[in-house]
C-alpha cells in the first residue's frame, strides 16, 4: 500500500464515523475501487460498528446486490428489508447474513462522472431509511469525493513537477526556456496545493516536490555561473530564511497573480498575503514585489 492508498483507506474510514453520527445508524462499511477493470469492482475494506468480519474484503460488481446497483446507477440505494428485497440481486446475502443487517444505504462515491469507491450504512432491523439518513449520508460521501479530487490533482501536480525537472536543457537559468516556465508553474501550483492538503504524508510529499524544483534551479544557476552545487544548504546562498508562508505567497506572486488571487489560491486573507509580502520584501531587501521574486530566485529560494 502507498502512502496515497493509505490517506484515500484514512479518508473512507473517517467518512464512515461521520456517516453514523449524521444518521444515527448503528453500523457503516465501505471501500474503494481496485484491480484493472475500472469501476466494477469495489472492495469493502473498513468497517465500523460492526459484529463480524463476513463483509471485509468484499468484491462488489457493478449491477451486484445494493452496492451494485448504486455503482451501476451511480446514485445512491436504499432497501428496507436487504434480504427480501425484489429491487436487487442477492449474490451477497451469505456475506451480509451474519451481520443480521436489514435496512441498507448505499451512496457511491462519484470524482469526474467516475464511481470509485462505496459508502453503506445499515440497520439491524426493517424499517424505511428518510430522506434525513440519506442526505447525511451524501454528504459524508461528498466529504470522501473532495479529498479525492485533491490527491488527484496532487499526484498530476507532482508527476508534471517530474517531467518538468526530467526535461530541463542544458542551458543557462533566467533564459526563458518553456521547461523552465513549466518548472516555476509547477512550483507555484505545489506551494500553493500543499496547505490544502489534510494528510500530513502527503502534504510532505508534495512539499519534498517543490524543494525537488528548487534544488534542480540552484543547480542550474551554480553550474552556469561556475559555483559549487550545495553551497549554501537547502538551496540557499545568500543566507535569507523565509518562513514557508512567505514563500508560498511569493511562489503564487511569481506567476502573476496579484495579492487578492494569491489569497483565494492559499484560503488565506488579502491583508494576510499583504503581510506576509511585507515581511519577505524586508528580508530580501526588496521595494517592490517584483524585486523580492528576482532576490528570491537569486538566493536559491525560488525556480
Amino acid at each position: 500500500m502507498t502512502a496515497a492508498d493509505g490517506g484515500e483507506t484514512a479518508d473512507v474510514r473517517a467518512a464512515l464515523l461521520r456517516l453514523r453520527r449524521g444518521t444515527g445508524l448503528p453500523v457503516a462499511f465501505g471501500g474503494l475501487v481496485t484491480g484493472a477493470d475500472g469501476a466494477s469492482r469495489v472492495r469493502i475494506a473498513e468497517l465500523s460498528g460492526t459484529a463480524t468480519r463476513s463483509l471485509n474484503g468484499l468484491a462488489i460488481f457493478a449491477g451486484h446486490g445494493l452496492g451494485g446497483k448504486a455503482v451501476a446507477l451511480a446514485r445512491p440505494c436504499a432497501v428496507t428489508d436487504y434480504s427480501t428485497s425484489r429491487q436487487i440481486s442477492h449474490e451477497y446475502d451469505a456475506a451480509v447474513e451474519p451481520e443480521g443487517l436489514r435496512a441498507v444505504l448505499a451512496v457511491p462515491l462519484v470524482v469526474r462522472r467516475r464511481v470509485r469507491g462505496l459508502l453503506y450504512g445499515a440497520l439491524r432491523t426493517a424499517l424505511p431509511l428518510g430522506d434525513r439518513a440519506l442526505a447525511a449520508a451524501v454528504e459524508a460521501a461528498r466529504d470522501v469525493e473532495q479529498a479525492l479530487v485533491v490527491r488527484d490533482e496532487a499526484a498530476a501536480l507532482a508527476a508534471a513537477a517530474r517531467e518538468a525537472v526530467a526535461e530541463l536543457p542544458p542551458r543557462r537559468y533566467g533564459s526563458g526556456d518553456a521547461a523552465w516556465e513549466r518548472v516555476r508553474e509547477a512550483h507555484g501550483a505545489l506551494r500553493a496545493l500543499a496547505p490544502r492538503i489534510g494528510d500530513p504524508a502527503l502534504r510532505e510529499e508534495l512539499l519534498a516536490v517543490s524543494d525537488m524544483l528548487t534544488a534542480a534551479s540552484a543547480a542550474a544557476v551554480a553550474s552556469a555561473v561556475g559555483v559549487v552545487a550545495g553551497v549554501g544548504g537547502s538551496g540557499s546562498r545568500s543566507g535569507v530564511r523565509l518562513a514557508p508562508r512567505e514563500l508560498d505567497v511569493l511562489a503564487c506572486l511569481a506567476g502573476g497573480a496579484t495579492n487578492a488571487a494569491a489569497a483565494r489560491r492559499l484560503g488565506l486573507r488579502p491583508e494576510t498575503v499583504k503581510s506576509y509580502l511585507r515581511s519577505a520584501m524586508r528580508k530580501l531587501g526588496a521595494h517592490t514585489r517584483w524585486e523580492a521574486v528576482v532576490a528570491a530566485r537569486r538566493a536559491g529560494l525560488l525556480p
